[in-house]
């Protein structure tokens, strides 16, 4: 039986500079499955403040917020969990009675992958991005052990901040970096963008690593990752980052976990 949407269906979105459906699949697929009485929809903006406004005023229980507005968001909400203090950096609103807290569920997921997928902390790392999502990669591998990596960022200022706040080092190329574990936190390879088609690292840096990891998730499979299946290196996908973080923000939303099974029911049918 289709579920109807009524005066007293609570709302979920996400805020983000180029919208994905991944989370209105993911999370509405959650909500008939468990017969709840919520509705999950996906919006940009131009107005960073009127939308965060209208979350509060509108009685809008959840927010997702993406790349770029993870720092941006944060005089707008009148607490950080932990989870976001830590690295000052926002991707899960939660509205109670009009009283907005921000979590990022980011860093749950990164090192859940970390672990799940036996990266040894030995490797070396070049990681690519000095933004918000950069932030909770960062963070994870340092709690993960990794001591030695690079924070690759054209932008100086902000790319020696965050190595410096993590212990690593900073370089606005790869030139004369060796990495043994490439991640790319831009949104180079992300669809519809002028870089959509577009490898975040070189051919020879890829050829040299032997962990692959992308945390753009539109499209599943990024210029990236193809091109790293091709030279059988080990591959960790935006996919899966979404996935994880989502389904933690699905449990603050509704105060349900999903059983594994469903789970992994939810994230197949968001990659379609």
């Amino acid at each position: 039986m289709t579920r109807q949407i009524n005066k007293d269906t609570t709302l979920c979105m996400s805020l983000a500079a180029r919208p994905s459906n991944f989370g209105t699949r993911f999370h509405n697929f959650l909500y008939e499955a468990l017969n709840l009485d919520y509705i999950y929809k996906a919006f940009t903006t131009t107005d960073l403040a009127a939308a965060i406004g209208g979350v509060r005023a509108l009685g809008i229980r959840g927010c997702a917020i993406s790349m770029p507005f993870k720092e941006a968001c944060i005089p707008m909400v009148d607490e950080l969990d932990p989870s976001a203090k830590a690295i000052d950096s926002v991707n899960t609103i939660v509205n109670t009675n009009g009283y907005l807290k921000a979590y990022n569920t980011d860093y749950i997921a990164i090192a859940k992958l970390l672990h799940e997928h036996q990266v040894p902390s030995n490797l070396v790392f070049a990681l690519r991005g000095s933004g918000g999502m950069a932030k909770a990669v960062a963070c994870a591998l340092k709690d993960a052990g990794f001591k030695k990596g690079y924070i690759i960022a054209r932008n100086e200022d902000a790319g020696k901040q965050l190595a410096g706040l993590y212990g690593f080092d900073w370089a606005p190329e790869m030139n004369g970096v060796q990495a043994d574990m490439l991640i790319n936190v831009t949104p180079i390879g992300m669809a519809g963008g002028a870089d959509a088609e577009t490898l975040a690292f070189t051919e020879s840096a890829i050829g040299a690593a032997q962990v692959i990891f992308d945390v753009v998730a539109m499209p599943a499979e990024t210029p990236l990752i193809r091109y790293a299946r091709t030279q059988n290196k080990k591959v960790i996908t935006g996919a899966e980052v979404f996935a994880i973080q989502a389904v933690e923000q699905f449990v603050l939303y509704t105060g349900i976990r999903p059983n594994d099974e469903v789970f992994q029911q939810a994230a197949k049918h968001a990659r379609g």
